[in-house]
């Protein structure tokens, strides 16, 4: 089920300004590749964007949500990907804060769609994951350890 699940780094534009590079932590899950074949999906490529926390970014970076176009473009080429068959889901990690760590700010699993044109992911839209999605998503991205924790 897990494609990919790493530290993964994008080249940006503009020659020597490198603009919009970056790194994300990356995970890509085939849902039909999965032990529960009682449903097939029609787009069963997830890749799973995350932000690294601020202390692994380097500077010039950008965040996921600044690039998600360009990771998708990137990603599809480089995984040769059907963007067609590919759900692209930018993920913030659970926090705690305050003291005691007694304030939470729950996970957000946001659906990125793109307008395809010439293998290029445009004109990127955030929505509301599906909740039979999220249900089977939720356990696998938040049962992986950060690559940088490890």
């Amino acid at each position: 089920m897990v494609v990919y699940d790493d530290i993964f780094e994008w080249e940006g534009w503009g020659g020597q300004l490198k603009l919009a590079n970056g790194r994300c932590w990356l995970r890509i899950y085939d849902l039909n590749r999965s032990e529960n074949m009682d449903v097939i999906h029609l787009r069963p490529i997830v890749v799973v964007a995350s932000d690294l926390p601020r202390e692994g970014m380097l500077k010039g970076e950008v965040s996921v949500r600044s690039a998600a176009g360009h990771i998708a473009t990137v990603v599809s080429r480089k995984f040769h990907i059907d963007p067609a068959r590919m759900q692209f889901v930018e993920y913030t990690p659970r926090e705690t804060y305050g003291k005691k760590n007694e304030y939470v700010i729950e996970a957000v699993f946001d659906g990125v769609e793109f307008s395809w044109q010439d293998g290029l992911a445009l004109f990127p839209r955030i929505r509301r994951l599906d909740e039979a999605l999220l249900k089977l998503l939720a356990p696998l991205v938040e049962s992986t350890v950060n690559p940088k924790d490890s």
